[in-house]
C-alpha cells in the first residue's frame, strides 16, 4: 500500500525558447532636400545652416516663455518669448510664427517672424522678407530682404570684422542699405 502510491505528476517545463526579436537600428537619414522626395525626414525640418554635429533646439508655436534663455546650441523659436535670449556662439532663428519681445545676443540671428528689442550678433543679422524688427542692431554683417520691416539703428561692429576677415561698410552706408532692398554688407 505504501509502496504502490503514485507520485504526483509535475508538469514538465520546456526550456525557454530563444526568440529572434528585431534589434533597433539607428534611423537612416535622408539628405535635407525637398526635391525628388515625398517622404519627410527630420533633416528636411532643420533650418538651413544647421548641421548634424550642431544640435538645434526648438521652441514650438504653442510655447510662451517669460524670462532668460541661454545655451550652447542653435535655437529655432516659433512661439513667443519675453525677456533675454543669449546664445553667444550660436545661431538663433526666429520662425515665421514667432513673436519676440526680447533683447538678443548671438553669433548669428535670422528673422522670419517678429522681434521687438535690440539684436547683437557677432557675425551677421538677416531679416527675411516677412520678418519684422523694431530695435537697434549691432553686427558685423547685415542683410535685409525686400518686404522686410525694420525700424531702428544699425551699428557695424568693426571688431567682429577683424576676427572673421569680412568687409563691412561704414555706419552711414549700412543705414542707407536698410531701406534699399536685399543687400548684404
Amino acid at each position: 500500500m505504501w509502496g504502490n502510491q503514485k507520485k504526483p505528476e509535475t508538469p514538465q517545463v520546456a526550456p525557454p525558447e530563444s526568440k529572434n526579436f528585431p534589434v533597433n537600428q539607428p534611423p537612416k537619414t535622408a539628405p535635407a532636400t525637398w526635391e525628388g522626395t515625398n517622404a519627410m525626414s527630420t533633416d528636411a525640418l532643420r533650418p538651413m545652416g544647421a548641421t548634424a554635429d550642431r544640435a538645434t533646439a526648438r521652441l514650438g508655436p504653442s510655447l510662451h516663455v517669460k524670462g532668460e534663455i541661454s545655451g550652447n546650441e542653435d535655437l529655432l523659436i516659433d512661439g513667443s518669448v519675453e525677456g533675454l535670449i543669449q546664445l553667444d556662439e550660436r545661431k538663433l532663428t526666429v520662425g515665421a510664427t514667432a513673436k519676440l519681445t526680447a533683447d538678443i545676443i548671438a553669433r548669428e540671428v535670422v528673422v522670419y517672424g517678429s522681434v521687438k528689442g535690440n539684436l547683437r550678433a557677432k557675425d551677421r543679422i538677416e531679416i527675411k522678407k516677412d520678418g519684422s524688427v523694431n530695435g537697434d542692431l549691432t553686427t558685423a554683417r547685415i542683410s535685409i530682404e525686400d518686404g522686410a520691416y525694420f525700424k531702428g539703428s544699425i551699428e557695424i561692429d568693426k571688431s567682429a570684422e577683424k576676427e572673421s576677415g569680412s568687409s563691412a561698410f561704414s555706419k552711414s552706408s549700412s543705414t542707407a542699405a536698410a531701406t534699399a532692398g536685399p543687400k548684404t554688407i
